[in-house]
C-alpha cells in the first residue's frame, strides 16, 4: 500500500485496474501448459485449476521459490503485496522465463475497514481487482459455512445428549459424547470486523418444545473469531490433497468431554460434511497481473492472528509450472515469515531459494520515533521532507528483521519500496545499511508507479541470490516442548529477555502435552506492529517479557496457536472505515472508492 499523496497525479488503484485490458483466463492457462479441462472457469476471466494436473506435472522441475516479507509495517502496510505482483511482472519480462506469483485472498474485513483489498497497487496489481478484493470464487464464503456447521453440530449434539437416554441415542447410531460445555474452543465466524461479536450469550431462548421447560445445558458463552482465523482455513492451506484435508478436518479438536477427553470432527459425525464443502475451495484460483503473469490466489491471509500465507497446493503447482514463483506471508518477517518457515516449509518440505524485505522510509522514520501513522490521517511533514537523523535512529528494525531472516540459511534482498518524497540520500542510507547487517542486495523499486520495469533491478538482484547456494534450517526441532519452542520463537525472532505464561496458559500447556500434541510446530499470534507484544514499542525493543495469555491447538492444521497479551482474533472497525468511500455507478455499474 502506497501513501496516495505522493501520486496524486496518477489515477488510483482502482481507476488502473478498471481501465486494464485482462486476457481470457483460458490464455493464462495456457501460457503455463494448462488446457480447457485443466481448469473450472469463473467467467471469462479468473477460473480455479483442478487438482488433478499436480500428478500430471509432478515429473517436472521446481522453479525458484522466492518469499517476500517485510519490516515491522505502519498500519498502512509497506507495499508488500505491490512488491509481489511487481518483481512478478519484472521476472515475467526477462526473455524466456515463465514467472508466477501465490498471494493470499484477502479478508473481506479489513477491505472494508482499514487496510483495503490486497490486489497490489498502481501498475503492479492483480486483475479483476474488485473480484479479488471481495467474493472471488467464494472460498472463504465455503470456510465460513463449513465452520459455522461445526459450531452448529456441537449445540445439536448436547441439546439432543440432554433429553435422551444412551440407549435411545445408540438406537439412531449417536454415541454419547458429554461434550463438557465450558471446555469448547470453537467459536462461530464471520468474515467482518466486529467487535461486538468477540463474546456473546446464546441458547437464550432455549426450551423443550414439548413442555417449555428450559435447557439444562444453555445458555452458555462463546464468541465470533474472523474467518480467517478458523482453523479450517489453515487446513485448507497445508492440506496438499483431498485425502489429507479430510484426514485432517477428522483429527480437529472442538471441545473435551467431562473426563478430559478430546472430542473430534470425526467424532461428532461432521468431518465428511465439512470436506464436502470444502471440495470445491481446496482447488486454488486462478488470476493475472496487470502485465499478464499468472497469479495463482489461495487462502490467507492474517499473519497475526493465523498462520498467514497462501496454499502448500497452489505452491505446489506454480512451481512445477514457473521458472520464479513469488510468494508472500502475512505482516513483517518477526510474524508471517517465521510461519512461512517454520509451519508451512516444515509441512511442504520445499525449500525457498531468497528472501525479498520490503522496507519504505516513512516506516523506518516510525521506528526511530516518527509520530504516529494512521489510516485516514494526514501524513505528518517528517514523513515528506528529508530527515536523516530520524531514519538512521529507525534502521535497526530492518536489521533485526535481516537477521531474523539470515537465521534461516537463506540470502536476503532488501526491496526499498520508494514513495516521491523519499530522498536519494534516505535511500542510499537504507541501502548502505542493509548490505552491511547481511543483505545479499538491497534495490530501490518503484513498481507501483512503472510496473515490472520499477522492479527490473530488483528482478536481476532475485534472480542472482536463487543462484546462490542456501542452507535453510528450521528454527527450533519438533521434539522440543511447547514452552521451550515458545521461548526460541520470543527471543531468537522477537528478542524477548523472557517469557511469561498466565495460569491458564500454564493449565493448557500441561494438558496439550499429556495428550501428546506436544510436538508440533509453534504458531504465535501477536501484534503486527512491533517486534515485541506491545504495538507502541517502536524499532528494537529490549529487556521485554513476552505474555503468554492463552494457548490452543489447532490439531488438525497441526500447530500450536500462542495468544500473546492483548491480541485477539476478532478486529474492530474503525472510526472512518473503507466501506464508506465505496459505492456502485448505476449509470456503468461500476464499483467506486475500492482500494
Amino acid at each position: 500500500m502506497i501513501n496516495s499523496d505522493s501520486f496524486s497525479s496518477l489515477p488510483d488503484d482502482l481507476e488502473i485496474a478498471q481501465s486494464a485490458k485482462a486476457k481470457p483466463i483460458i490464455e493464462i492457462a495456457e501460457s503455463l501448459g494448462l488446457g480447457k479441462d485443466d481448469i473450472v472457469p469463473y467467467g471469462w476471466d479468473k477460473a480455479k485449476i483442478r487438482l488433478h494436473i499436480l500428478e500430471k506435472i509432478k515429473a517436472r522441475p521446481e522453479g525458484k521459490y522466492i518469499e517476500v516479507t517485510a519490516i515491522t509495517p505502519t498500519p498502512l502496510g509497506e507495499g508488500k503485496s505491490t512488491t509481489v505482483i511487481g518483481l512478478t511482472q519484472a521476472l515475467g519480462s526477462v526473455p524466456g522465463t515463465k514467472a508466477a506469483c501465490c498471494i493470499r485472498q484477502p479478508s473481506m474485513g479489513p477491505t472494508f475497514n482499514l487496510k483495503g483489498g490486497a490486489a497490489g497497487g498502481g501498475y503492479s496489481q492483480v486483475i479483476p481487482m474488485e473480484d479479488f478484493n471481495l467474493h472471488l470464487t467464494g472460498d472463504i464464503h465455503a470456510i465460513s459455512i463449513a465452520h459455522n456447521l461445526v459450531a452448529a453440530a456441537i449445540d445439536s449434539r448436547m441439546y439432543h445428549e440432554s433429553r435422551q437416554s444412551d440407549e435411545t441415542l445408540l438406537e439412531k447410531g449417536i454415541p454419547r459424547l458429554n461434550i463438557e460445555p465450558e471446555s469448547i474452543v470453537w467459536n462461530r465466524v464471520v468474515d467482518v470486523c466486529d467487535r461486538s461479536l468477540r463474546q456473546i450469550e446464546i441458547g437464550l431462548n432455549d426450551i423443550n418444545m414439548k413442555d417449555g421447560s428450559p435447557s439444562p445445558i444453555f445458555p452458555r458463552k462463546t464468541g465470533f473469531d474472523i474467518t480467517e482465523a478458523s482453523e479450517l482455513m489453515a487446513i485448507l492451506a497445508l492440506a496438499d490433497s483431498m485425502e489429507d484435508l479430510r484426514e485432517r478436518i477428522g483429527k480437529v479438536v472442538v471441545a473435551f468431554t467431562d473426563k478430559g477427553k478430546p472430542v473430534t470432527l470425526e467424532d461428532l459425525g461432521v468431518a465428511g460434511a465439512v470436506a464436502v464443502l470444502l471440495k470445491d475451495a481446496l482447488m486454488p484460483n486462478l488470476m493475472q497481473t496487470l502485465e499478464g503473469q499468472p497469479a495463482f490466489v489461495h487462502c490467507g491471509p492474517f499473519g497475526n492472528i493465523a498462520h498467514g500465507n497462501s496454499s502448500i497446493i497452489v505452491d505446489k503447482m506454480a512451481l512445477k509450472l514457473a521458472d520464479y514463483v513469488v510468494t508472500e506471508s502475512g505482516f513483517g518477517a518477526d510474524i508471517g515469515m517465521e510461519k512461512f518457515f517454520d509451519i508451512k516449509c516444515r509441512a511442504s518440505g520445499l525449500t525457498p531459494n531468497a528472501v525479498v524485505l520490503v522496507a519504505t522510509v516513512r516506516a523506518l522514520k516510525m521506528h526511530g520515533g516518527g509520530p504516529e501513522v494512521s489510516p485516514g490521517s494526514e501524513i505528518d511533514k517528517v514523513y515528506l521532507d528529508e530527515n536523516i537523523e530520524l531514519l538512521k535512529k529507525g534502521l535497526c528494525n530492518l536489521g533485526r528483521h535481516i537477521r531474523n531472516a539470515l537465521q534461516f540459511g537463506i540470502p536476503v534482498v532488501v526491496a526499498i519500496n520508494r514513495f516521491t518524497s523519499d530522498t536519494e540520500a534516505e535511500l542510499a542510507m537504507i541501502c548502505e545499511y542493509a548490505v552491511s547487517r547481511g543483505a545479499r542486495d538491497a534495490v530501490v523499486t518503484n513498481h507501483w508507479a512503472e510496473g515490472g520495469k520499477g522492479a527490473s533491478k530488483l528482478a536481476d538482484a532475485v534472480i542472482a541470490a536463487c543462484e546462490e547456494k542456501s542452507n535453510f534450517k528450521f528454527l527450533y526441532p519438533l521434539d522440543w516442548s511447547i514452552k521451550r519452542k515458545i521461548e526460541c520463537i520470543a527471543k531468537s525472532i522477537y528478542g524477548a529477555s523472557d517469557v511469561s505464561y498466565d495460569p491458564l496458559a500454564e493449565a493448557q500447556i500441561i494438558n496439550f502435552e499429556k495428550m501428546g500434541f506436544g510436538n508440533l510446530p509453534i504458531c504465535m499470534a501477536k501484534t503486527s506492529l512491533s517486534l515485541s507484544h506491545d504495538p507502541k514499542l517502536k524499532g528494537v525493543p529490549k529487556d521485554f517479557i513476552l505474555p503468554v495469555r492463552e494457548v490452543k491447538a489447532s490439531v488438525g492444521a497441526g500447530f500450536i496457536y500462542p495468544l500473546i497479551d492483548k491480541i485477539n482474533t476478532m478486529p474492530g472497525m474503525a472510526t472512518h472505515p473503507s466501506f464508506m468511500n465505496i459505492d456502485i455507478l448505476p449509470a456503468t455499474n461500476k464499483i467506486k472508492g475500492l482500494s
